[in-house]
């Protein structure tokens, strides 16, 4: 095994705990002010240790990576992830929630997330559970 596998794996571990989070903050149906934050903040974790996870996975099959979407392209491309638009998608939202907070967007977010977003982690998770294990 070398430094390349060591990497994605380490960064899997983090996304791991990161997705615990926001599966935990996902489960309150009805979230306050706060919990909606939370939710979102949980959610931008994930999504960054995501991309980067798959950034370091890609390195590690040879593939050069410069940036998120390119990441994210490239990983559609090999198949390592389905849903690219939905990706892209979730890459510009994550850029929003980080640069401005406002209720009514946070609610849209939060909606996303759950419907649209958190079901592309959750594959991630699966998918990463069987490389590490397989």
């Amino acid at each position: 095994m070398d430094d390349q596998d060591i990497r994605w794996q380490q960064r899997f571990a983090q996304f791991r705990k990161a997705f615990s989070l926001l599966q935990d903050a996902i489960a309150i149906e009805i979230p306050s002010v706060v919990e909606r934050a939370g939710l979102i903040q949980f959610f931008e974790m994930a999504f960054e240790l995501a991309w980067k996870l798959i950034k370091d996975y890609e390195q590690a099959e040879g593939f050069m990576v410069k940036s998120p979407r390119d990441a994210i392209k490239q990983a559609f491309e090999a198949g390592i992830i389905d849903r690219g638009h939905d990706w892209i998608d979730a890459l510009e939202d994550r850029n929003l929630t980080t640069h401005t907070y406002n209720e009514e967007t946070a609610i849209d977010v939060e909606q996303k997330i759950r419907n649209k977003y958190f079901p592309l982690l959750d594959q991630l998770h699966r998918d990463f559970s069987v490389k590490e294990n397989g």
